[in-house]
């Protein structure tokens, strides 16, 4: 065994993720993320969140609230700095064997789960499985994971299969979370009520969810890592609306938001209060992307002609600078431009062109009817933030003007995710989804023929089955040369531009916004949705 030590080219091949200053916006209007001297103990840290968790634990759950309020409970084996540099969590050391098949973990000693029980080398291995099972993205990340071993209580040794090159950059508590195995052994993995009673290992102790209003953290006394977490409560109050958040950080009665808490016409005016600033870093581990999911079932739809003319009916330009201000960039495939290592370079361009739209519709045997209407959709927008929503009102204009009339429908998050991945009753969606660090975590999941599971949230939501798609991810999942592995991603992003299961618009940017008093916020890669032990309040 050789201990593991990254090298800067090593993680650029687990990822190669880089951050981009947003349009419009100079550098300097931004707070820079590092590590304050002398933290203070003490206060109440309220937090903004919009939509409300469907789930309080992310070993199922993988949307963006859960994964922001999972991790101030349940860790992970590791965390991760800005450049992706894997760093303890609850383990202390990992070593990988030369082979690349097993790593062993040295675990943290002396860590307690929040009801008095004692943290081992079970729960990781119990966890780990638990996640291959059940997980949306890990159903992939750790699809060949063989088996883990357990020689003593803190140390747990995990065997692949097959290599699993991207494996030390995924786990991070947000998305591969250690459970406590006393309280989900035996019980349903879904239903089981300690996805909303959480007991992890973490800095805040769960104490109340009340729905539609907050959910209460208090610092957990007993934390491994002291004298953290600084602050004694973390009051995360869900806020629907743009404008009610916007004047509870301008008036200091709420402290920090993320995942853009303000409408985008707005940043710059914030940037410049006294008393706020914007932060653009913290979202490096996530590699975010806004597209439309079609439903492959839609009798419409299931044509590629009519998917490849509402491509050409969408000009992503104006989309970028109208609906998102220009805090984005445009992509013209599934991996956002951001994970350089993987992002194909020469993919076919849908490029903005109504005509061509017409002309393939016309092709479909689609012809305008009434009031020059060839058929209608429903446009389902993922209710996070005001973006999506304006993101659907210009594509139904957009839409509109080859004949397609399009339906917005707007509805809870819960029910959302309830339509589009267990009823599948939804002709397209407008939806934010991530890439993570490597595109067999975040991308393969969309389009994985395994992975079409109804009631799991975030995975083959378009009900998309190629072979040789599920070939050559199943290939690249466990191809540990550089530059094969490139080479069998970059043809399953020519085959799905092809093909066009989603469309995909743009690499959005997320900002976050805080109150200067509230330090140490964005200190790792996953942003807001680290642990909080950092943050302290300056008085």
């Amino acid at each position: 065994m050789s201990e593991f030590r990254p090298s800067r080219r090593h993680l650029l091949a687990a990822g190669g993720l880089l951050v981009v200053t947003p349009a419009g916006l100079v550098p300097e209007a931004f707070a820079q993320a590092q590590l304050a001297a002398s933290p203070k103990r003490g206060g109440v840290l309220t937090a903004l969140i919009d939509p409300e968790p469907t789930a309080l634990l992310s070993a199922v759950n993988v949307s963006g609230p859960t994964s922001f309020v999972s991790p101030k409970v349940h860790e992970g084996l590791l965390d991760y700095d800005f450049d992706l540099t894997p760093k303890p969590q609850l383990a202390t050391h990992w070593e990988t064997n030369e082979d690349g098949l097993s790593y062993s973990f040295k675990l943290r000693q002396g860590v307690k789960w929040h009801d008095g029980r004692d943290f081992t080398a079970e729960d990781v291995a119990f966890s780990l499985l638990f996640l291959k099972a059940h997980h949306a993205h890990n159903r992939s990340t750790f699809a060949n994971l063989a088996k883990v071993r357990t020689p003593d209580p803190h140390t747990a040794i995990v065997v692949f299969s097959k290599p699993a090159p991207y494996f030390l950059t995924a786990l991070i508590a947000s998305q591969a979370p250690i459970i406590p195995k006393h309280l989900f052994e035996g019980k349903d993995p879904i239903t089981n009520p300690a996805h909303n009673n959480p007991v992890g290992t973490g800095p805040f102790v769960f104490k109340e969810w009340v729905r539609g209003s907050h959910i209460l953290y208090e610092r957990n006394p007993n934390y491994w890592d002291q004298p953290k977490p600084y602050v004694d409560r973390l009051i995360v109050r869900v806020v629907t609306d743009p404008a009610a958040r916007a004047a509870a950080l301008e008036s200091g009665t709420a402290d920090i938001s993320g995942d853009n808490p303000v409408p985008l016409a707005e940043v710059s005016r914030f940037t410049k209060l006294p008393n706020l600033a914007v932060e653009e870093k913290g979202s490096a581990y996530s590699g975010d992307i806004n597209q439309l999911v079609f439903n492959l079932d839609n009798p419409y739809l299931k044509e590629l002609k009519v998917r490849q003319a509402i491509a050409h009916a969408i000009d992503k330009k104006a989309y970028l600078d109208i609906v998102w201000y220009g805090f984005g960039e445009i992509t013209n495939g599934p991996v956002v431009p951001a994970l350089k290592q993987w992002a194909a370079t020469d993919l076919p361009v849908y490029a903005f062109d109504p005509k061509r739209a017409e002309a393939l519709l016309d092709e479909a045997g689609l012809k305008r009817g009434t009031g020059g209407i060839r058929f209608k959709l429903t446009n389902d927008y993922l209710p996070y933030g005001e973006n999506f929503k304006r993101g659907s009102e210009f594509i139904k204009q957009a839409l509109a003007r080859i004949g397609i009339e399009v339906t917005i429908r707007g509805q809870d998050f819960a029910s959302y995710i309830r339509r589009v991945y267990t009823n599948r009753d939804f002709d397209f969606a407008n939806a934010w989804l991530s890439n993570y660090f490597d595109p067999t975590v975040g991308v393969q999941r969309l389009f994985w023929t395994q992975n079409i599971k109804k009631g799991t949230p975030f995975s083959n939501g378009a009900n998309y089955s190629n072979p040789e798609v599920d070939a050559l991810f199943e290939a690249a999942a466990v191809e540990p040369n550089v530059e094969k592995r490139r080479e069998l991603l970059r043809k399953v992003q020519h085959l799905l531009v092809h093909d066009l299961p989603h469309y995909d618009l743009i690499a959005q940017k997320n900002l976050t916004v805080f109150n200067k008093r509230v330090k140490n916020h964005t200190v790792s890669a996953n942003g807001l949705r680290a642990n909080f032990a950092d943050v302290y309040i300056e008085s």
